[in-house]
């Protein structure tokens, strides 16, 4: 997920520059462009090196940037990949005339992109009290944080039962989610774990679809506990993480604290954790 809303329009010719002229800033990295995946028109993901240094908890934010025009432009976005794996995944929408990722989305593999040597976040594991069951509401690219946590064996070992819940505009928009998902479930290494315990529940607001609807809406009527044979959430057993828009950050976080969640943070952990960064 990334806090700027990503933009469509080519960059100007030039914009995009060589980064020797001048040194990097002291709290990046340049990190080269291993591969770029446009799942969508407006939806694309990019994976680039990571250095040896680099160290950060699986569900958490880091500042990617370009030099532009000889200076650091740079936004915070989650990390899709898990803090066990040797790159590191971001996961973008495009929407016009975003100032960095009207340009962001034109990378190619061995382009340099920055990297901030400072990730932080709420989405952790360490955020929450124990628990049965966790649940992940996102929306959008709010997915990125999860597409971490769900690869990450910690998360199996702390919960029996993770899920997984992703609502968007259209059906095209669940593509990088539904490809993540099935891949885990055939991986060599968490394959088996993944199968036991990760269910993934998918939703469009805008279009007809087999499950349609917003996530605090489809948890109060009921559909969500009853497609997946899941009680009401219960403070005793039911953990919750939430990432998307301002909006639906507000609604679901209601929708804990009626059922008698108590949000969390990095210092004192709780029953429900919502990430603030990206929103104004």
């Amino acid at each position: 997920m990334t806090v700027e809303q990503l933009a469509i329009a080519d960059p100007t010719p030039g914009d995009i520059m060589a980064t020797t002229e001048k040194p990097l800033p002291k709290s990046v990295t340049g990190e080269t462009v291993l591969s770029v995946t446009h799942h969508t028109d407006s939806l694309f993901s990019f994976r680039i090196t990571r250095p040896a240094a680099f160290r950060f908890r699986t569900g958490e934010f880091v500042m990617i940037g370009l030099m532009v025009d000889g200076k650091p432009l740079l936004r915070a976005y989650s990390i899709a990949s898990p803090a066990w794996d040797e790159t590191i995944e971001l996961y973008s929408i495009k929407v016009p005339n975003g100032p960095l990722t009207s340009r962001l989305q034109n990378i190619k593999p061995g382009d340099m992109v920055l990297l901030g040597k400072k990730p932080t976040g709420t989405l952790v594991l360490d955020a929450l009290v124990p628990g049965k069951r966790l649940y992940m509401m996102s929306t959008g690219t709010g997915l990125a944080p999860f597409a971490s946590v769900i690869r990450d064996p910690e998360t199996y070992e702390k919960f029996e039962e993770v899920i997984l819940i992703h609502s968007c505009r259209y059906k095209e928009e669940l593509k990088y989610g539904e490809e993540l998902v099935s891949s885990l479930y055939q991986h060599e290494f968490l394959g088996e774990m993944v199968s036991e315990k990760l269910r993934y529940y998918n939703s469009v607001t805008r279009e007809d679809f087999i499950r349609r609807g917003r996530i605090p809406e489809l948890f109060r009527s009921g559909k969500i506990t009853t497609d997946l044979e899941t009680p009401a959430l219960n403070p005793e057993t039911d953990r919750v993480m939430i990432c998307g828009s301002m909006e639906m950050l507000k609604s679901c976080a209601e929708l804990c604290e009626e059922a008698g969640l108590s949000e969390g943070a990095n210092s004192k952990p709780g029953e429900y954790v919502v990430e603030k960064a990206f929103v104004g």
